[in-house]
């Protein structure tokens, strides 16, 4: 069946994608993780479905669905790919490939144990999103913490606004700057600038793994994503 293929978006994948799709008819998912996000160039829903009989519900307008959230968005992604499999609606996930491991990083399965494994003292650019910061409080560190949008004042913790995409000069500036010792990141994927930065400046690396893969298919491949959009949406104005 073509219709109208529903794309979860919120990284630079989704954009990517959607950038091509002009004209067909799909429609962008945006949970509503930052203040003002970027134009889709398509019509755009904010602020989630309301949970999974909502997301249910909005599959009886949808084609297939394409699932371009972040890779560490995993319990949104097995939602999503569990329900398309009883709805029997088409699935793909997309995601960018994890960095290889390098010789030097320190690699933790979950965010809590790289807090632990932090010593008391260090000077840490957490680059994990604030959703993880509570896990670093309380343990003696000096935090630098990057998001998106403003927040207010935060005892222990200096904030980083910015948007990526950042470069190697950025990130080796930001680490001078703050003298960081540390760097915290998930292992995301994508621009390797802060990584760079890390290695030429001495900093130590911690890895946060990514969760177990969700079910469904998945792949890294912008042109295959496109293909599954190409296999299921109609053109505007098709009926």
């Amino acid at each position: 069946m073509r219709g109208d293929v529903l794309v979860l978006a919120g990284t630079a994948e989704a954009r990517a994608v959607l950038a091509r799709c002009r004209g067909l008819r799909v429609t962008a998912s945006l949970a509503g993780a930052t203040d003002a996000p970027r134009d889709l160039g398509v019509p755009t829903n904010r602020g989630g479905f309301g949970g999974a009989d909502g997301f249910r519900a909005a599959l009886a307008q949808h084609s297939a669905v394409l699932d371009a959230t972040h890779p560490f968005a995993s319990s949104i992604s097995s939602r999503t790919a569990t329900i398309c499999a009883e709805c029997a609606v088409p699935y793909l996930r997309l995601t960018r490939a994890p960095w290889p491991v390098e010789p030097g990083w320190i690699c933790h399965a979950d965010v809590a144990t790289c807090a632990e494994a932090l010593p008391a003292g260090a000077r840490v650019l957490l680059t994990t999103g604030p959703g993880a910061l509570d896990a670093f409080l309380g343990r003696g560190l000096d935090l630098t913490c990057r998001r998106v949008d403003p927040a207010p004042p935060r005892a222990g913790v200096d904030w980083v606004i910015g948007t990526p995409p950042f470069t190697e000069c950025d990130e080796a500036a930001l680490m001078r700057d703050r003298a960081i010792t540390h760097l915290v990141t998930k292992n995301s994927g994508g621009s390797r600038a802060k990584l760079d930065a890390a290695r030429r400046l001495g900093v130590s690396v911690h890895v946060i793994d990514r969760p177990p893969r969700p079910p469904g298919d998945e792949t890294h491949d912008i042109d295959r994503a496109h293909a599954f959009i190409l296999a299921h949406a109609d053109h505007r104005g098709a009926r």
